[in-house]
């Protein structure tokens, strides 16, 4: 009974969010009604010692990402970079690559180590422009976008600096570059099945006549008749970003060490401040910052007008980015609470193979958690020390170990609830009915692919 009060849990927020309802109302009556079913005494104390506790310290955490993320994404439309990037790209490539470019775009960010959300809002403007301009339908953009940014380099990738990749280092001692040629091969795979994809939909989409679409919502403002900049310039802030993020994460803990003590006048006592857990939110807000401030250096008299304006709907968009995510945040604490939340863990131990044992229980867990990091550290930190007997009395080395994991991770996580799938339909303007196809595309190329490689491990023993 108690798995299918967190299934029902689970399908309720999914079928929810899928018919268009806001998660931000219906995340907590699903949780809350789950706990209600479990344990009626336990509902206040949940909501306020659990969900909100998680909600609250998302949003703390990552408001400020959401936002400066949000006001990057609009100064880069206003100021006619995203338009000056299209025309360029368009001019090299031609129209009929402009999803090969788009993904292309997204991964390098992501793999600079720029945060996923803010990928979106940043790579937003001129793939709108770009899908635009080649008259692909707008419905296309969020699958090309998730492939770009959620699938092969996030955790796919050897080296790759996203969380998903980081994690499994503290309980395998490996390194991001675990298991390069397995990452690699895997990347390969979802890249090119991945665009494949999306490329034949927008084969079918044209042979039908449909084109980018109309009455849509969210659109890009960028203002009629203004010069475009060298597209140099314009690519620039994007690399700047990429560049300032990687360089503070590597000094921020040369500066302030593993912890400040904040000593002020005004505070009662010190105020031990955790630099380690903040070195990458810290790194992507200094290096939105420098993008934000190249832009209006160079672009200033054109983003001046719609500034005031423009930044009102930046910080509308963050805040409803933000609330929707820590919503997921809360709903996925709750659940990961539940007895047959434990139940379903228990149950998958069982798998006697320690590496399809390993994929797919961070694949469920992630599903139902709806959150790649969320599913992976809460399964690593079960059943690590299984996975490792198992490895180690099969032979397998941890580096494998590693890889999968991470990107097993990325598998189901992508499901209608998950947050960063909210966000991107939320700044595409567009909704799940509409556009949630191509992302569940990705999702299942990308559970695919794990499995996939361990297939090749096991036939060739590559590493």
């Amino acid at each position: 009974m108690s798995i299918l009060i967190a299934l029902f849990a689970l399908g309720g927020l999914m079928l929810m969010a899928y018919r268009g309802y806001s998660v931000i109302i219906f995340a907590p009556v699903f949780a809350l009604l789950a706990v209600l079913l479990t344990d009626p005494a336990a509902v206040a104390p949940a909501f306020s010692g659990l969900f909100m506790d998680k909600m609250v310290g998302f949003i703390k955490n990552y408001f400020p990402v959401f936002l400066l993320g949000a006001i990057f994404g609009k100064v880069i439309e206003l100021s006619g970079f995203s338009r000056a990037i299209v025309a360029a790209v368009i001019n090299l490539v031609g129209r009929e690559r402009a999803i090969l470019v788009i993904v292309l775009v997204c991964a390098l960010l992501t793999y600079g180590g720029v945060s996923l959300f803010v990928v979106v809002f940043a790579v937003y403007p001129f793939a709108a422009e770009m899908f635009r301009q080649s008259d692909i339908p707008k419905r296309l953009m969020p699958g090309t976008i998730a492939l770009g940014a959620f699938t092969f380099t996030m955790d796919a990738m050897p080296g790759t600096p996203q969380i998903q990749n980081i994690i499994p280092t503290a309980f395998f001692g490996t390194t991001g570059w675990a298991a390069p040629w397995l990452g690699l091969i895997g990347a390969v795979f979802i890249f090119v099945v991945g665009l494949s994809y999306l490329e034949w939909r927008r084969r079918q989409a044209r042979a039908a006549g449909e084109g980018y679409g109309t009455n849509l919502k969210n659109e890009p403002a960028t203002p009629e008749g203004i010069g475009l900049v060298h597209p140099v310039i314009a690519i620039a802030p994007l690399v700047l970003v990429g560049v300032v993020n990687f360089v503070m994460t590597h000094m921020i803990p040369k500066w302030y060490g593993s912890s400040f003590t904040l000593e002020l006048v005004g505070l009662a006592q010190p105020i031990e401040v955790q630099i380690t857990a903040l070195v990458g939110i810290w790194s992507v807000l200094i290096a939105l910052l420098a993008g934000i401030l190249f832009v209006l250096v160079f672009a200033w008299k054109t983003v001046v007008a719609e500034f005031s304006e423009g930044t009102k709907q930046a910080a509308g968009g963050a805040m409803l980015a933000t609330m929707n995510t820590a919503s997921e945040y809360g709903f996925g604490a709750i659940i990961a609470a539940l007895p047959g939340f434990l139940l379903i863990k228990q149950g998958l131990a069982a798998i006697p193979n320690p590496l399809i044992n390993e994929a797919v229980t961070i694949n469920l867990l992630a599903g139902i958690t709806g959150s790649a990091s969320g599913g992976l550290s809460i399964a690593l930190g079960a059943l690590a020390d299984q996975f490792i007997a198992t490895a180690n009395a099969a032979g397998i080395p941890m580096e494998v170990l590693h890889r999968v994991a991470s990107m097993a991770s990325g598998g189901m996580d992508t499901l209608p609830h998950n947050g960063a799938v909210i966000t991107l339909l939320a700044v595409t303007g567009l909704t799940h009915r509409q556009a949630y196809g191509g992302i569940f595309a990705m999702t299942c190329i990308k559970t695919f692919a794990a499995f996939m490689v361990i297939g090749v491990y096991y036939l060739t023993g590559i590493v």
